[in-house]
């Protein structure tokens, strides 16, 4: 999957007080109320035993095709899918991309958040703004663009106009892909799965912004329909 290189609109995100009353979320002093909320995360997080977590990461079957197993214990345990305190201000049901943290969080009622962490690609690092989901595809077809196949010719038989290639788990778009609309344009932005769970935390070669395959799936069943979604490119909150 390719994204244009043209850089579309900018967005200043969180200036003057918004951007004060997120600092004030990161201080070593917590407010008696942040560290109430802060109990009940830790209390409700997903990942408080390691049973949970082999049966987070187990491997299972979907729409046809076997997702192998993570080695999650390999991973760093801050991109584990967990419930945390919602550092973002957004209202609930919106997606959060962190790019420069490697977080993407879906925003809940209650002050919470769902947050995974993600790998970004060289595409992920072009776009940033408001857009949409405007339409999600379980096990999509992956297609990639005419400047990716005149860079490597071997791509051609997985072109549009022969198909594509066929859902499955080595498809670069793994198990379900999400795709940003702006002003009703595609900006060609995606959030999708990935079996690579080691480029999970990092900037990879290609792509967008990729999540391991659970999670993908799992952020899938959770985002409302036509969720908002907004990308920072900036540092905007501190990761904890």
């Amino acid at each position: 999957m390719q994204l244009v290189t043209h850089h579309l609109s900018r967005r200043t995100f969180l200036l003057g007080s918004a951007a004060a009353a997120l600092a004030g979320c990161a201080t070593n002093n917590p407010t008696p109320e942040q560290m109430t909320l802060s109990k009940q995360v830790q209390s409700s997080s997903p990942i408080s035993s390691d049973p949970e977590l082999q049966a987070r990461y187990a491997a299972f079957e979907d729409g046809g095709h076997f997702v192998p197993a993570i080695p999650y214990q390999n991973m760093d345990p801050k991109y584990y899918r967990q419930r945390v305190a919602d550092p973002t201000g957004e209202k609930a049901g919106t997606v959060v991309v962190d790019t420069p943290n490697r977080f993407l969080y879906l925003v809940e009622e209650g002050g919470t958040a769902m947050r995974y962490g993600v790998g970004i690609g060289r595409d992920g690092f072009a776009w940033e703004g408001e857009g949409i989901i405007h339409w999600r595809q379980p096990w999509p077809r992956w297609k990639p663009p005419a400047e990716m196949i005149a860079r490597q010719p071997e791509l051609e038989i997985y072109s549009v106009a022969n198909g594509g290639m066929d859902p499955g788990i080595m498809n670069p778009l793994g198990a379900r892909a999400l795709y940003i609309f702006q002003n009703r344009q595609d900006t060609l932005y995606r959030l999708h799965g990935s079996p690579e769970w080691q480029s999970i935390g990092k900037s990879v070669s290609s792509g967008c912004v990729r999540l391991i395959n659970h999670d993908i799936v799992d952020l899938y069943g959770r985002v409302p329909y036509h969720a908002p979604i907004v990308v920072h490119q900036e540092p905007f909150i501190r990761a904890v």
